[in-house]
């Protein structure tokens, strides 16, 4: 099949790639092979410059577990203290401490790092310039 790339800057030249995707998909030719993955590449680009990911909130974590476990906020109370303090917790103005993190880990069999929030990176430090005596 004979085809080019396609830049994608827009959504019209999105809906492009995705059918030239469609075409080269069933193809056994190694340059349509090749074409496919560069062209997926590209699309994947696109669409996290477009859409970013970004990792969930500790209250959307603990709300999708809620949802998925058919739990209320009365029933996360054993678990994080007390109803106001899983109110807090589900607005997102308060954090979890280290036994609502366990708690959680043993109720939802869970790896506790799904359940704090993310490292952030430390400025880097300067190097202090030494001067020639």
């Amino acid at each position: 099949m004979d085809a080019t790339l396609i830049l994608i800057d827009s959504d019209a030249e999105l809906a492009r790639a995705r059918a030239l995707l469609e075409r080269l998909w069933n193809s056994d030719d190694p340059a349509d092979v090749a074409r496919l993955a560069a062209q997926a590449r590209l699309i994947a680009a696109y669409e996290e410059t477009k859409w970013p990911r970004r990792p969930p909130s500790t209250a959307e974590m603990i709300r999708h577990l809620m949802d998925q476990h058919g739990l209320t906020r009365a029933d996360l109370v054993p678990l994080l203290g007390t109803a106001s303090r899983v109110s807090e917790i589900l607005r997102g103005k308060k954090g979890l401490s280290m036994t609502m993190v366990q708690r959680l880990r043993a109720r939802f069999r869970m790896p506790a790092e799904l359940l704090l929030p993310p490292v952030r990176k430390a400025p880097g430090r300067r190097a202090a310039k030494r001067v020639a005596a």
